[in-house]
């Protein structure tokens, strides 16, 4: 079957183009699936922007690459299935998948035969890891996006079939909402009341765009008391108010030590119990640690690229208010249907479907990803012409 099919691509820093690439043949236990929705990351701007180091300082260290299909949050229908031989293509839980189904696509590729791999439970750590949406286009099969009219699912990956209980706008959540497990781990170091994450604890959110509001609703749901959203834009501040925060600060309209200040009058002049940084802004570090208290537990999963350095104190920032930091990068690949389940779960609650606030064709992917840099947007998404 000849045919071409359109794809955006980010050929440079800066540069978004339409391009046609082959229809790709399918290996044995390949699929090829029309993406429904595909999401707009944080990374995928830095990666616009040039900011394109991810993993730095481990084996799975990559820079780029371009030219590549973006795309790694992905919802798609099954078109084209090339069962092996001798079995059945199936999702991560075991269920067969075939044309017409729709699924999932967890963005990353891993061995399974690596360290990291056999002993880290979910969490992409794969010294091979390879990841749709960050894979150079310039190579065959070039579809590994899902910004393109048909996306090439390689044998291996994780994927999901999901059931049309489950809306669209909340499968393209899932990758986000996944990232959360970070939560979780910091839930589970709760054993005594003043450690990690109680019912009740007062909880700063650093950047509400979509990651940053995914963790908001996770931190409500796991019993969080006073949250306080904080960010830059006051459209993302006020859709944040219906999905659990309790206050909000724009940072561009206050100062560094009004912020601090406000919580520390929230909390009897003591500061945050759990700080999450989801603004991928270097300085919000040293200042979100400030604002904790002490023995207080700091997640930072905003620095998804290197976006530069910070002046830290250790005997200030780290011994003597004796904080607990977690740094966590990746989704965890284990967590995606919980995420859809949770979700799910809580609709009556969270509209998870409005999170998802603009939509654009493919023909106007770099309009989309303006958009999402823009302050007045939550999640992007990229859809069907």
């Amino acid at each position: 079957m000849a045919e071409n099919v359109r794809a955006a691509v980010l050929v440079e820093p800066g540069r978004i183009e339409i391009r046609e690439f082959p229809r790709p043949s399918l290996m044995e236990g390949g699929l090829l699936v029309r993406p429904i929705l595909a999401g707009i990351c944080e990374s995928d701007t830095h990666f616009f922007k040039g900011e394109s180091v991810q993993y730095a300082g481990t084996p799975r260290e990559t820079h780029g690459p371009y030219p590549a299909v973006p795309g790694h949050e992905n919802v798609a229908r099954v078109v084209e299935a090339r069962h092996p031989r001798d079995s059945r293509i199936t999702d991560f839980y075991g269920n067969e998948v075939n044309e017409g189904d729709r699924i999932i696509v967890s963005p990353d590729m891993v061995c399974g035969k690596c360290y990291w791999c056999r002993h880290t439970y979910g969490f992409s750590w794969c010294d091979n890891l390879r990841s749709y949406g960050h894979i150079d286009a310039s190579v065959a099969p070039h579809l590994l996006g899902g910004w393109s009219e048909l996306m090439c699912v390689l044998p291996g990956s994780h994927i999901y079939k999901i059931g049309d209980d489950v809306s669209d706008e909340i499968a393209v959540l899932a990758e986000p909402m996944a990232v959360t497990f970070s939560l979780d781990i910091v839930k589970g170091q709760s054993g005594l009341p003043i450690e990690g994450f109680t019912s009740g604890s007062t909880v700063v959110v650093f950047g509400v765009s979509p990651v940053g509001l995914c963790h908001l609703v996770k931190a409500r749901l796991l019993g969080a008391g006073t949250i306080i959203a904080i960010d830059t834009s006051d459209y993302r501040l006020a859709f944040v108010k219906d999905y659990g925060a309790t206050h909000v600060l724009n940072q561009g309209a206050t100062t560094r030590a009004e912020r601090i200040q406000f919580v520390k009058d929230l909390t009897q002049g003591r500061g945050a119990d759990v700080v999450i940084e989801c603004a991928g802004d270097p300085p919000v570090v040293v200042e979100g640690i400030d604002t904790l208290r002490q023995g207080g537990t700091f997640l930072e999963v905003g620095h998804f690229v290197d976006a530069g350095d910070i002046t830290l104190n250790p005997h200030r920032h780290l011994c003597a208010k004796s904080i607990r930091l977690l740094g966590q990068v990746n989704l965890a690949y284990t967590g995606i249907m919980p995420s859809v389940k949770l979700m799910q779960e809580n609709q009556g609650k969270y509209d998870f479907n409005k999170v998802v606030s603009h939509r654009f064709p493919l023909s106007r992917a770099s309009d989309g990803v303006s958009c999402f840099m823009d302050p007045a947007s939550m999640k992007v998404v990229i859809c069907p012409e």
